[in-house]
């Protein structure tokens, strides 16, 4: 995700570099017949950080060209990705990290440790201070609370930080699916 206009440029001159890759691939007749596997895949694999990187510029141009005065939907399909809402909010409101530290109560500084990783160690208030200060409404929460595969031990921390998705009983997903 490209958080501030020195990620943008940076990004930018990554882009180039991987189009220039990839049309020096193309060229290389020699590589493509003598093992044409090994070709494709290095192309392949080019082209697959191209798009994740054109996506990602992609997005930062909408959140950041965005009309200031239409409010902008941000969806969130699991609360590990929260402190990317705050941070697509903050750009789409074309708010530095100070101008929001000031409107939250925070210091700069704190904006950028909690932005840098992910407000893994922002306090539920911090948290609830950017929200404020965004002005960000939920307009529909729904939990599920699978009660058949309640965990009964200690959630670690390295736990969280590893699994991106929880994985869902199958009585839990066919509840999801059917909402």
């Amino acid at each position: 995700m490209i958080k501030n206009e020195l990620e943008y440029q940076v990004s930018q001159e990554w882009l180039e570099k991987f189009e220039k890759s990839i049309a020096a691939i193309e060229k290389d007749e020699d590589s493509k017949k003598n093992d044409h596997e090994r070709w494709k895949m290095n192309r392949e694999t080019l082209q697959c950080h191209l798009e994740k990187l054109q996506a990602e510029i992609a997005e930062y141009d909408r959140l950041t060209s965005h009309d200031s005065h239409t409010p902008i939907v941000l969806t969130l399909d699991d609360i590990d990705y929260l402190p990317q809402i705050l941070i697509r909010a903050r750009m789409a409101a074309k708010l530095s990290q100070k101008e929001l530290a000031d409107l939250a109560g925070l210091t700069e500084e704190q904006i950028k440790r909690y932005e840098d990783n992910d407000y893994e160690d922002a306090s539920f208030l911090d948290v609830r201070f950017v929200i404020d200060a965004l002005d960000i409404q939920i307009q529909k929460g729904e939990f599920l609370v699978p009660l058949d595969t309640l965990r009964r031990t200690p959630v670690t921390k390295e736990e969280l930080l590893s699994s991106n998705h929880r994985p869902h009983s199958q009585q839990s997903q066919r509840m999801i699916e059917q909402v």
